[in-house]
């Protein structure tokens, strides 16, 4: 891979891909595992953006189904959010890469706000930077986070990394015969109510022609082969 198709990627990854084995939390052998990929992605000069939800530990819209009121339960899931992407800089840094924490809520004493020029420059220094805490405001998703960070960090790509193999037709857990698709327009995504990730970030991407791969990154070695191979995952375009 010594000249990959694109300088500079987001990667979002979903809380529940961090689950692993575990009922909730983080698996430290899966996110170690993690870690090796992307820094396997980095070592090709490829420039790494990555945001992460939080939803192996919980929700907004969990909590506030137990009475927590929402923009309250919001913040907590931004919080938890900032739990997994200290998690995945600790595990970066033992294999010995660069990686900045950036919240968009200020934490000063756990990790640095983030300022968009600031991030270009952790980009520009070859480090590795993961946005915690969504968009800092509540009902938001981080999949609108992601796709927001995505456009106004000039990615050429954004990769949604999940448990599943792609976008399929049907639900592919309830239904064996469930189609997987290789592309599909963002039209049809949109028209077809296909809960790949929340529709605002959809829509986002259509209207900035921002490139979306979705692919199970749980498969050993699938991050790089998502960039290297229009085989992997479903591309919408």
């Amino acid at each position: 891979m010594s000249n990959p198709k694109y300088k500079r990627v987001l990667l979002k990854l979903s809380g529940e891909a961090l689950i692993g084995t575990k009922d909730y939390g983080i698996d430290d052998s899966l996110i170690s595992e993690l870690a090796i990929q992307i820094a396997d992605l980095h070592k090709e000069k490829v420039q790494i953006i990555i945001v992460i939800g939080g939803g192996n530990f919980f929700r907004g819209s969990d909590l506030e189904k137990l009475g927590i009121q929402r923009v309250t339960a919001d913040h907590m899931g931004m919080l938890a959010t900032v739990i997994n992407s200290l998690a995945l800089q600790s595990s970066l840094e033992k294999i010995n890469s660069e990686c900045r924490v950036m919240s968009s809520i200020a934490i000063d004493a756990v990790c640095e706000k983030y300022i968009k020029r600031r991030a270009e420059r952790h980009l520009e220094k070859n480090r590795i930077i993961v946005l915690a805490a969504g968009t800092g405001n509540p009902f938001f998703t981080t999949d609108s986070a992601a796709s927001l960070r995505a456009i106004e960090l000039g990615a050429e790509i954004m990769l949604k990394g999940t448990k599943v193999d792609g976008i399929y037709d049907k639900d592919p857990i309830k239904y064996k015969d469930a189609k997987l698709f290789k592309t599909i327009p963002f039209k049809e995504v949109i028209s077809k109510d296909l809960r790949v990730m929340d529709m605002t970030a959809v829509v986002m991407c259509q209207e900035n022609k921002m490139p979306l791969k979705v692919f199970n990154i749980l498969k050993k070695g699938n991050l790089k082969k998502s960039i290297l191979d229009d085989k992997i995952g479903t591309k919408i375009v």
